[in-house]
């Protein structure tokens, strides 16, 4: 009889992957976010109950509260995906960009189009982020900061690369770069405007902000 060593049963044991239980929670999980996020999208972030995103996914409010502490955890899980997938297209777009002014326009601009089909989601994250409870927490989401960080970062290579004067003020720039970004949201979510026209202003402030940066 071959002896079996703890080493062998534990790689074995990853071999399987995931019990049958992990997958079935998964599941779960899964139809719930989904549920929430139409939820979110047709009824806003305070017209949407667990309530009622437990009836959409088909379950009970306690399988809900089983995955999530609550309607906040779930919005943040829904925005924390939503915001790391961007992050890595915002990433790619400035690998391509040909100098500081034209790398910001690609946040700008890749941001817009990320959300275009989402504009209703976005009205939701916009409502949970001026709520005074659950609005600190929204705004120190770690991938919502890397938008942040990714501005400052170019700008930073703009001065390294000569593009910047090294009394450019970058971390003030990036700051109102970013509000620029974020304002430039309610003019679509409330205004209607296309991805087009934020494109067209968010030129024009990019420009004017960092006019003042440039090497003369």
């Amino acid at each position: 009889m071959k002896h079996v060593t703890p080493t062998e049963v534990t790689s074995e044991a990853r071999v399987k992957g995931p019990t049958r239980r992990a997958l079935a929670k998964l599941q779960t999980r899964n139809k719930v976010l989904a549920a929430a996020r139409k939820l979110f999208s047709e009824h806003g972030y305070e017209g949407a109950t667990i309530r009622d995103i437990a009836a959409a996914a088909g379950m009970s409010t306690g399988a809900v509260f089983a995955n999530f502490t609550d309607k906040s955890d779930l919005f943040r899980d829904i925005m924390v995906s939503d915001l790391t997938k961007l992050n890595g297209e915002i990433r790619e777009a400035v690998g391509r960009a040909r100098g500081v002014e034209d790398a910001i326009l690609k946040v700008f601009a890749t941001g817009y189009a990320f959300y275009r089909t989402q504009m209703p989601l976005a009205r939701a994250a916009f409502s949970v982020s001026w709520a005074p409870e659950d609005g600190e927490l929204f705004h120190k989401m770690e991938p919502l900061a890397e938008v942040q960080q990714i501005i400052l970062e170019q700008l930073t290579l703009g001065v390294e690369r000569g593009e910047l004067s090294q009394e450019a003020e970058v971390k003030l720039r990036a700051q109102m770069l970013w509000e620029a970004y974020l304002a430039n949201y309610r003019h679509a979510i409330y205004g209607g405007w296309t991805p087009e026209a934020l494109q067209a202003r968010a030129r024009d402030q990019i420009r004017v902000i960092l006019a003042g940066a440039r090497r003369g």
